[in-house]
């Protein structure tokens, strides 16, 4: 900085005090405040309601863990490797958090808050209003042969049970916003554009939810990766308890077979 401070509303230290957001940590923050509600705190620097907590740490809870997963896996494999670095076991995991996986909550959340960008006037007071902007987006996303994030899964097909729960809880609690309403109603128009019906999933409706919160758009897949670390340590908790990662390794390892090189060609690698 130019006069030589690094201003910060975060934490602060002094010999004799801590402050964090500018109320004393020890005296005001420990045992009063919860680690969702600091979590939110923290990003947005302002203390949320009781309500914005109630729907921040279910969205926490909706993506903490979904068992044995390519970031779980990979979190055992390397603590099977270097069980000296559990920082590096869990990096491992987070590594992995991208367009399958954890990845779909900010993508959802961004695509929504695009497409509300880009709405003309008012937003809609009423269901027909939404679905007319949604039938818009599913249309035009169906055109240019791109996917409409947070619809479909792979093992929730008719339906994943997170979603109407989290709606449920914004909605108790006054918070369900416009990102929200338009992925409702993404949920309701795409089988008349896709000719099926695909689920609204729970990476998507964490990632509406979190946009209608006010968080910022380029950290939610921050607070999905806050979420699955939780998930993660409890994956190294069990596998210190019932360890699985060494059949894992061994099941491929021995059941590998040699077959002739290919060579690589330009387009002949399968998406």
């Amino acid at each position: 900085m130019a006069d030589g401070t690094y201003p910060t509303a975060l934490g602060a230290s002094s010999p004799d005090r801590i402050t964090l957001l500018g109320a004393d940590l020890a005296d005001d923050v420990m045992g009063s405040v919860g680690f969702g509600e600091l979590a939110f705190w923290l990003a947005t620097q302002r203390r949320p309601s009781r309500g914005e907590t109630r729907v921040f740490e279910a969205v926490l809870a909706a993506l903490a863990d979904h068992g044995f997963t390519p970031t779980a896996i990979v979190t055992r494999l390397t603590y099977l490797s270097a069980p000296d670095s559990v920082q590096g076991a869990l990096a491992a995991g987070l590594l992995g958090g991208g367009s399958r996986f954890l990845g779909v909550t900010e993508d959802c959340g961004r695509f929504l808050h695009d497409v509300l960008a880009g709405v003309d006037g008012a937003l809609p007071t009423d269901d027909a209003g939404w679905d007319a902007i949604a039938l818009e987006t599913v249309t035009a996303q169906r055109a240019a042969r791109r996917f409409v994030p947070g619809l479909g899964h792979h093992v929730h097909k008719d339906g994943d049970p997170r979603t109407p729960r989290l709606f449920a809880i914004a909605e108790e609690e006054g918070v369900a916003g416009p990102h929200l309403a338009l992925f409702a109603a993404i949920g309701r128009v795409h089988p008349q554009v896709l000719g099926r019906t695909l689920p609204l999933n729970g990476a998507g409706v964490c990632g509406a939810a979190l946009a209608d919160l006010g968080l910022p758009m380029e950290l939610l897949r921050g607070f999905a990766l806050l979420a699955r670390t939780a998930g993660l340590i409890g994956q190294l908790a069990e596998e210190l308890r019932r360890p699985v990662a060494n059949d894992i390794f061994l099941s491929v390892d021995l059941n590998n077979r040699s077959i002739a090189p290919e060579p690589y060609e330009p387009g002949s690698a399968h998406g």
